[in-house]
This record gives structure tokens, C-alpha cells and sequence, in this order.
């Protein structure tokens, strides 16, 4: 996920006063507070919580219908031929394919390549957490009652609290930051001061920034600065 602003003549946004929490962005997006569970992060050596893990909702109803419709044609069919019916056309020609083609035949391969892929792909559904844009952040310690608290910090919403901290550096005119799971990459245009001094800013306040998101696993953070282009 990334955000990207520039600076305008009105000021700059508010500083988030507590971690978890923004202020309105320079150009209206919401906060932090919206997409995180408000709970308190206390510095130290917390419990490091887990990725969340997505319910799949939508490919396990897929495949529960069709599996259901599948086994329910084949039922119907079977107690058919039991009650002295002929068995469906569709049946008596896929066991007669089953027993005459070979299994070097184009079909054949097709067919178990497409069974293999789906079943990989549930696979990978069923062992990943899925639920890429959420952020867990450290479990809070020493207060009574939130053992079993979870806190997850939207990757948008990460981003919009580091651009509009680094917005807030002298000589930034545009900022652009991107949160990924592991790296937070910040790419800034300075219309005024040395680079290198832009650069050290940023690396400084990005980086309390980033501490204060209170996320379990502490990203790393890349900086570039570079001048806006003429003309």
C-alpha cells in the first residue's frame, strides 16, 4: 500500500497524538484510528502477535456447492440404476473414456494438470493467512484483562501517518511511502536544502514514526530524496 502528498500553501496535518491514531491527511484521506483496534502499546519487549488469518469465506462456499452438486447428481444417478433405470449418458461415457484412453493422451494430461493447479490452490488457501493489507501490532503487557487483545494497523493507513511525518520535514515539497510487511520505502522530492540533510531528517523522523506504530515486527525503512524536475 502507498500514500503520496504534496506540500500545500494551507500548513501541514496534525502529528498523531497517540500511536495507532492520525490526524486527517493533507488531502482528506482518514486517519489511522479508523482501520486499527484501539488498544494501547506499550514500549518494550511485548508479545509478538501473529498474522491474522483470513476465513476464506468465498472459495469455501465455491467449493462446498460444487462439491455438494457433484455428489449429488452422482447419488441421484446411482439410486437410479439401483430402482432398474439406465444409468445417465454422461456417466456411461466418462467410465467408458476412463477405461480407453491412454494415459499419454492430451486430454488426459490436461485434465490432471487443471485437477493438480485447483488442488494446490486450495492448498495454499487452507496453510497462508491471507489478510495481506493488516499489520499485526504487539500485544500490550501489563494490563489486566487484555491477554487475548489482537490489534491490526491497515497498510494504507500506515502510510498515511508516515507521509504526513515526513511532510513535516523542512524542504520536503512531495512525499510518497509505500508499507509493505517487511520494508517501508520512502521517496521524497526536496525544492530546498542539501539532500543529504533532507535525507538524515527523514531517516529520523520516519523512524521514531515507524516505533510508534507499535506493529509486531518492526519493518525496515528505506529513504531516497531526490530534486523535483524543472519545467
Amino acid at each position: 500500500m502507498s500514500a503520496n502528498t504534496s506540500r500545500q500553501p494551507t500548513g501541514d496535518s496534525g502529528l498523531p497524538s497517540e500511536p495507532g491514531q492520525a490526524a486527517p491527511s493533507t488531502d482528506g484521506a482518514p486517519g489511522a484510528g479508523e482501520a486499527a483496534t484501539n488498544t494501547k502499546v506499550v514500549d518494550g519487549s511485548g508479545r509478538s502477535a501473529h498474522r491474522f488469518w483470513s476465513s476464506r469465506r468465498i472459495p469455501a462456499a465455491v467449493v462446498a456447492l460444487l462439491s455438494a452438486a457433484a455428489i449429488g447428481l452422482l447419488l441421484y444417478d446411482v439410486v437410479s440404476v439401483r430402482a432398474g433405470r439406465n444409468a445417465m449418458r454422461w456417466r456411461r461415457r466418462l467410465a467408458e473414456e476412463l477405461a480407453t484412453r491412454p494415459l499419454d493422451d492430451v486430454w488426459v494430461i490436461v485434465g490432471a494438470a487443471v485437477a493438480m493447479a485447483l488442488g494446490l490452490w486450495l492448498f495454499l488457501l487452507a496453510v497462508t493467512p491471507g489478510l495481506r493489507r493488516l499489520l499485526p501490532m504487539r500485544q500490550p503487557t501489563g494490563i489486566p484483562g487484555t491477554e487475548d487483545v489482537r490489534a491490526g494497523l491497515d497498510r494504507r493507513a500506515a502510510a498515511l501517518v508516515l507521509r504526513d511525518r515526513a511532510m513535516q520535514v523542512p524542504g520536503v515539497q512531495s512525499a510518497q511511502v509505500d508499507v509493505g510487511r517487511r520494508k517501508v520505502k520512502a521517496r521524497a522530492r526536496a525544492h530546498f536544502r542539501d539532500l543529504e540533510e533532507v535525507r538524515a531528517d527523514l531517516d529520523t523522523e520516519l523512524g521514531e514514526a515507524v516505533t510508534s506504530l507499535g506493529l509486531a515486527r518492526q519493518p525496515t525503512l528505506t529513504v531516497r530524496v531526490r530534486r523535483p524536475k524543472k519545467g
